[in-house]
């Protein structure tokens, strides 16, 4: 009998090294084993070293690192070790915790260029990345700004296809809401212009697909307006009426569960599940037209719950909803819970199968 081999790993890339990333990755395989199990750090080995001795208690010895050489290797470490491999050049130079630096991003951007490119080949069943700065990030010269645009773009050329090609959302979830955006990192003028009626039906469209799959049923799916009151039929703003509701009626032609343009300020309380039970709400989802209109509501029901999924890419993505926290970066504070979610959320998403985000 042939014995049957073991799934990819999920790699979790190291995030910025002057932030909070090194810290909960260390605390998540201390505190979660089931969640860290069969996962491995793309980084840098140094950093994860650096963050376990920063969080030795008295009498007792700091958590093991282990220095892997190939994926496969992640496998035979032992359970009470973590294994590092070293995905990117060492920092050219000491890395000042809570401080941006032009290396620190480098060495975050390029862990997560290694992990995407690994998982584009088959070789892992998910990533999952620790907090960025957006900044340090440009500062060492990648023209995306943040880890949604990054892999969008690495997997538009791996498919051989135009940025535009790849359509991608973000989705932020716990176990209370999920809000899936029509735009992501943009400043709110050129979000209020990104509200066509294509992106925002192309939006419906990737939230459909994904949730279908997540759920196991078609997802009922509510859709945010942009301007107080939904616009008062017309009376604060005319995009509710001449795209957001078209784009609406467009995708309910398709089949597609979608109700609004609702009222932003009460949608979500009313998709909001309740008393433990999922998916109790009137929605399994909210389509907010702007990052921080979809983002408030689930990080207010609490940072240490929600988990953001990429929706549209050829691969499992998901990280944690809270950043690079510098103002903590080394004091020992950083709380590993939204990244031990993410690590289970990853894991559920890849044994649904290698399309279940997928748009097309």
């Amino acid at each position: 009998m042939t014995a049957q081999a073991s799934p990819p790993p999920v790699a979790i890339t190291l995030g910025d090294p002057a932030g909070i990333g090194p810290e909960i990755i260390v605390k998540a395989f201390h505190a979660a084993p089931d969640a860290t199990r069969g996962s491995f750090v793309a980084g840098d080995v140094g950093s994860v070293r650096r963050a376990a001795q920063a969080l030795v208690r008295p009498g007792q010895p700091a958590w093991p690192v282990a220095q892997i050489e190939r994926i496969a290797d992640a496998a035979a470490v032992p359970p009470a070790c973590i294994p590092v491999l070293q995905a990117v050049a060492p920092p050219a130079e000491s890395i000042a915790l809570g401080r941006i630096g032009a290396e620190a991003g480098r060495i975050a951007g390029e862990c997560v260029v290694w992990a995407a490119r690994a998982a584009l080949r088959g070789e892992l069943a998910a990533i999952v990345t620790a907090p960025l700065h957006k900044e340090a990030l440009a500062a060492a010269g990648f023209p995306y700004p943040g880890h949604t645009e990054l892999l969008q773009a690495e997997a538009a050329a791996h498919a051989g296809v135009a940025v535009e090609g790849m359509p991608v959302r973000m989705m932020l979830a716990n176990d209370e809401l999920r809000t899936v955006l029509v735009s992501i990192h943009v400043s709110l003028r050129d979000a209020i212009t990104a509200v066509s009626f294509g992106g925002v039906l192309e939006t419906l469209r990737i939230t459909h697909r994904a949730l279908h799959r997540m759920l196991g049923r078609a997802p009922r799916i509510g859709v945010a307006g942009l301007n107080p009151h939904a616009g008062e039929g017309g009376l604060f703003g005319s995009e509710e009426r001449d795209i957001i509701a078209p784009a609406i009626a467009a995708a309910r032609a398709e089949g597609i569960d979608a109700g609004g343009p609702h009222a932003p300020d009460t949608v979500f309380m009313r998709a909001r599940a309740r008393g433990g039970v999922p998916d109790s709400g009137e929605f399994d989802v909210v389509v907010a037209m702007y990052h921080d209109q979809g983002l408030i509501p689930v990080k207010y029901l609490g940072v240490e719950k929600g988990v953001n999924v990429t929706l549209g890419l050829p691969l499992v993505r998901t990280s944690p909803d809270h950043g690079t926290a510098f103002d903590i970066a080394g004091s020992g504070r950083a709380d590993a819970s939204s990244l031990i979610e993410a690590l289970r959320m990853a894991r559920r998403l890849a044994a649904q199968g290698g399309e279940t985000l997928r748009a097309a």
